[in-house]
């Protein structure tokens, strides 16, 4: 079935007869020799709409696989990943070509769960044009909704297909009018369900005003003419997609014609149709169902003659390694090699795996290139570049690789044995080292603290996570210096489960333990602190004394260390050792074993001998003064508290500044952001912000996004006890 809604049987007949040569194609890979027979697609929705089902069934239709496989047995093409099957859900990005007609259609399978928007937006950066997968069940939610306004603003062209159309509960009318109230006027069908006995047993194209029919399984075969009572039932759906293909059209006077009651020839719509898809500015409905395979044809068509080819979209700008503009780059098999590593995966046998989308250029076996990543050092991702040679490339598909033995402009491979690359790095040629710019990465707000459990696993646990880190640039892992934890920031909890299920997968034993908020202490009032370090031991002496006056500063103050003895009761040379131990012991805590800070300690008097004293002596004395001084007096505890901009739904806006008040936040500013989002500022202890990321997508049916940095440490409420 074509856009024109017509049918050539003979193809289609072709195409059964030859699905033996098409799985020969699928055993060998598929190398693409001109970009403009190339086609990019992400297929996108949220989790649960059919995306990988979809697949399933295009590649059925194909006769790439005799059986569609399934998401409960794990044996689905795209989700060959572990994680993934034990989920049961897509959880990284999946590469998976079709070859139709001469055409290769490289189709990118996303997850749809919030957790992996990083593999989505990679997907996206991969692909030229995006497939929305709506289920007719389930409807759209607000972030598939989101995800079309990140598309928009990407001027990605798209368009949409109706899932699970077998479902006896399936609603299309419904589904298509939310979609439309969702994404836009521009969002039009091109096919209309027909029904017989209450199932959905065919598509009538809209332009060509025949029905296709798929209740044999043999759609290429049972092809008719509508009916008078199906074109009466199709008069309105037809007349708005006229309507909203001319109104997209150059010519402006296809309109004034129509309204006058003028035919306008199908070829002449399908023209217009196929320009407004291709820019972005209509974006065509199609109805799909993965078990009966209802639609596959007509989404394939659509898919090779409307969506844009690698040529007519653009490349992203490129840079020397020293940040100088490197000039426009095009998609182009001789030109200069750009590309870049979209997902980074490690295979027991070939070890790490890069697949990659090539830009610029043609990337070939044994070809010495360039690896560059910079711009993700917050990340954990050190800058680097190293000089490698490409040994082998293929074609995957699902766990399966097939060898190629080149990738053009606009096309995608996988190369594996790449030491260096990690997902986000660009290849270039070694004699000409390019930099593209990077997409981007979302934050992760969640913290995890993990533990070896023993000291045999830590060296294994710190291998392991440098393998997962490079492939997951929304990973960040982090050591930190206060409360001396190795903490895992993700983006939610089903993130920490599929981090914690490949280090296990890896041979690592590990534990989960409570994440320690670095509290800081200080002196709540001034006091006064005596240390006299006096030992003998093997006719050698220890002897220090000194005394201090200790008083709070500011927040923020510092530490301030002064001398105000007088008459030589300490030499000179020991008074730096009363400071050093002074600082040594702010360091370790006075209280609850947390650095103090902001605090002016005044050195007043002390003891020396001439023979004993020592600046190990003084460092000890310097201790226990402040030891001593705590003792006395009071201490206060302090808590970081970060500076917090939420992005919501106006509708949720009330439900989350009420949330914000019961984490102890104090609200600095609501702003408007314009398509019913509303941005809301406030500080926020970061005791409250452990799980907030989870506790934000609970409160707003996760839409709410939200951006943290450390602001200052405040004084822990009396009331409060931190854990």
């Amino acid at each position: 079935m074509s856009v024109k809604g017509t049918k050539d049987p003979g193809r289609t007949a072709a195409g059964r007869n030859g699905a033996e040569s098409r799985r020969a194609d699928a055993s060998a890979g598929i190398a693409a020799e001109d970009p403009a027979r190339i086609r990019n697609v992400a297929l996108v929705g949220h989790s649960g709409a059919g995306k990988t089902m979809l697949i399933e069934a295009l590649l059925a239709a194909q006769g790439m696989i005799t059986r569609k496989g399934s998401i409960p047995d794990g044996t689905t093409v795209s989700d060959s990943d572990p994680a993934a099957v034990h989920q049961q859900r897509s959880v990284t990005l999946s590469l998976v070509p079709l070859l139709i007609d001469g055409i290769k259609v490289n189709l990118l399978d996303t997850p749809g769960y919030p957790d992996f928007i990083g593999e989505l937006r990679a997907g996206l950066r991969a692909a030229d044009a995006a497939l929305f997968v709506v289920s007719a069940v389930d409807g759209i939610d607000a972030t598939t909704t989101a995800l079309w306004g990140e598309c928009e603003l990407m001027q990605l062209p798209r368009a949409v297909a109706i899932t699970r159309m077998d479902h006896p509960r399936a609603d299309y009318d419904g589904v298509l009018a939310a979609c439309r109230k969702s994404f836009g006027e521009g969002v039009l069908p091109l096919y209309v369900p027909v029904r017989a006995g209450g199932e959905v047993t065919g598509l009538l194209g809209l332009l060509s005003g025949t029905v296709t029919d798929y209740s044999s399984g043999e759609p290429a075969a049972a092809v008719r003419a509508a009916d008078a009572a199906e074109l009466a039932a199709s008069g309105a759906a037809r007349g708005d997609l006229i309507e909203g293909i001319i109104a997209e059209s150059e010519d402006e006077t296809l309109m004034d014609r129509y309204l006058e009651g003028e035919d306008i020839d199908t070829d002449v719509l399908i023209a217009d149709l196929e320009t407004a898809v291709e820019r972005g500015t209509f974006f065509p409905v199609l109805s799909t169902s993965a078990v009966s395979g209802l639609g596959t044809a007509e989404l394939l068509e659509v898919l090779v003659r409307a969506f844009p080819a690698p040529p007519d979209g653009s490349v992203p700008g490129a840079t020397d390694l020293a940040g100088a503009p490197a000039g426009a780059l095009r998609c182009d098999p001789m030109g200069p090699l750009a590309a870049e590593v979209v997902r980074t995966s490690v295979d027991p046998f070939l070890g790490r795996v890069c697949l990659v989308r090539v830009f610029s250029g043609t990337l070939r076996e044994d070809a010495p290139v360039h690896v560059g990543g910079h711009g993700l050092a917050d990340r954990g991702h050190q800058d680097h570049d190293s000089d490698e040679r490409v040994t082998h490339l293929y074609s995957p598909l699902g766990a399966s690789l097939r060898p190629v033995p080149y990738c053009v402009a606009g096309d995608m491979c996988a190369v594996a044995k790449l030491g260096s690359a990690e997902t986000g790095d660009t290849i270039s040629g070694r004699d000409r080292p390019l930099l593209l710019a990077t997409w981007e990465m979302p934050e992760p707000l969640l913290p995890v603290a993990v533990e070896p459990d023993s000291r045999s696993d830590e060296d294994a646990l710190a291998r392991s996570l440098g393998k997962i880190a490079a492939g997951d640039p929304t990973l960040r892992v982090e050591r930190n210096s206060e409360t001396h934890q190795l903490v895992l920031w993700c983006m939610g909890e089903a993130h920490v489960e599929v981090v914690l299920d490949r280090l296990r997968d890896q041979g690592v034993k590990l534990h989960t333990v409570d994440v320690v908020t670095p509290l800081r202490e200080t002196f709540a009032a001034p006091a006064a602190g005596h240390g006299r370090h006096v030992k003998q031991s093997g006719g050698h002496g220890q002897y220090a004394v000194c005394d201090i006056d200790v008083e709070p500063l500011p927040r923020g103050g510092g530490f301030e260390f002064v001398d105000k003895t007088v008459g030589g009761v300490i030499p000179g040379t020991f008074i730096p050792s009363v400071e050093k131990g002074v600082r040594a012991q702010m360091e370790k805590g006075v209280s609850a074993g947390f650095p103090v800070v902001d605090l002016r300690v005044t050195l007043t008097g002390g003891k020396a001998h001439s023979v004993d004293s020592s600046d190990a002596a003084f460092q000890a004395a310097g201790a226990l003064a402040l030891r001593e001084a705590a003792a006395a007096g009071r201490i206060q505890l302090l808590e970081p508290v970060s500076s917090v901009t939420i992005s919501v739904a106006d509708e949720h806006v009330g439900s989350v500044m009420s949330d914000l008040s019961s984490r102890r936040g104090r609200l600095t500013g609501t702003t408007s952001a314009g398509g019913g989002l509303t941005e809301i500022g406030a500080e926020v202890p970061d005791q409250e912000l452990l799980r907030y990321a989870v506790d934000l997508r609970a409160l707003t049916a996760g839409t709410g996004r939200f951006r943290r940095r450390y602001l200052r440490h405040d004084p822990v409420p009396a009331s409060f006890s931190p854990s």
